[in-house]
């Protein structure tokens, strides 16, 4: 759906895309990441046809985007970041004459719209002028303005910044349910939703990408330490013994107004596993074990890394294009 070769776009004075490759499959959901500046806004409007780039090559739903922009954008729904909404038009008249100057009309039109109403919640506002709706209801009116002439690509810029938690969930159940009829590139700062939404996820950082993956590989092969944390029950210097495990760095102990109960956090090596370690010298020592979990390295962690050591070999070990 997404094919893009050696793109680069320079302002002047800075680079801000810089010779990046990737591809998304139809039907996939992709996170577009990276810290505020990295070039992710700029990628997408290359992509929508909205600016043009300096050099390299892309195609979307095998129209270039350069030679070909009109059918370019009639295959996109993009939904900007900042969407310019006319606010002195009601919510239904807006998406009408959206849809009109996107080719639909008549009843199929008048349909669309109420379809897309629906999907996005809006249906209660639709009689209601733009200007006066909340920033979270004008991302919907945004949202269904994307959607309304049935696209094969959907390139969303933070789609759900304003939007309170519930309105959240709402708009990952409909990218979900989306999917099986749109391609969809996202770019959102809300990492967790990307981990439950996102097929894959491509991380830009000064206009390269820097890692390629799905969130489960990005997260299993950061070379950074994971936790264990334990509640104990047992006599003597439980910390120093927990902390002569192979493969544990170190062990803070946390007080408990539960006595006889300690919490133990420790943090191991990467690459290692010590809970069947931990439980053994628990059964030697006849120690009590209430809690023991393991927190895993997450995509804000995979994020966090890739921008304070961007630039030094190895420290994000992804698939890098």
């Amino acid at each position: 759906m997404i094919d893009v070769q050696n793109l680069t776009k320079q302002y002047a004075g800075r680079t801000a895309v810089n010779n990046i490759s990737f591809q998304v499959e139809p039907g996939e959901i992709v996170g577009f990441l990276g810290p505020n500046g990295a070039g992710k806004s700029t990628t997408m409007r290359i992509l929508s046809g909205y600016m043009p780039a300096t050099s390299g090559r892309a195609q979307v739903a095998g129209f270039d985007v350069f030679q070909q922009s009109l059918d370019v954008r009639r295959s996109v729904g993009y939904m900007p970041e900042m969407a310019p909404l006319y606010t002195d038009m009601k919510v239904k008249e807006y998406l009408r004459f959206r849809a009109e100057l996107k080719g639909l009309g008549g009843l199929a039109m008048r349909k669309r719209v109420g379809e897309v109403m629906e999907l996005t919640g809006i249906n209660d506002m639709r009689r209601r002028l733009i200007g006066n709706l909340s920033k979270g209801y004008r991302q919907r009116v945004a949202l269904a303005d994307a959607l309304v002439h049935r696209p094969k690509l959907l390139i969303l810029d933070e789609p759900t910044n304003g939007l309170d938690p519930v309105q959240i969930r709402q708009v990952r159940d409909l990218l979900r349910n989306l999917k099986s009829k749109h391609t969809v590139l996202l770019s959102t700062h809300i990492l967790h939703e990307v981990e439950q939404t996102c097929d894959r996820v491509v991380m830009i950082h000064q206009g390269r990408i820097r890692a390629n993956d799905t969130p489960e590989n990005l997260t299993s092969q950061l070379r950074s330490t994971t936790l264990l944390h334990l509640e104990l029950e047992g006599v003597g210097n439980l910390a120093e013994k927990l902390a002569a495990l192979p493969g544990v760095r170190k062990t803070n102990e946390e007080k408990l107004l539960v006595h006889p109960w300690r919490r133990f956090t420790l943090r191991v090596e990467p690459g290692h596993d010590v809970r069947d370690a931990v439980l053994d010298l628990a059964l030697r020592q006849k120690w009590r074990v209430r809690e023991m979990h393991r927190q895993l390295p997450t995509l804000e962690d995979v994020f966090v890394e890739l921008s304070m050591n961007a630039g030094i070999p190895g420290d994000i070990p992804t698939h890098v294009l």
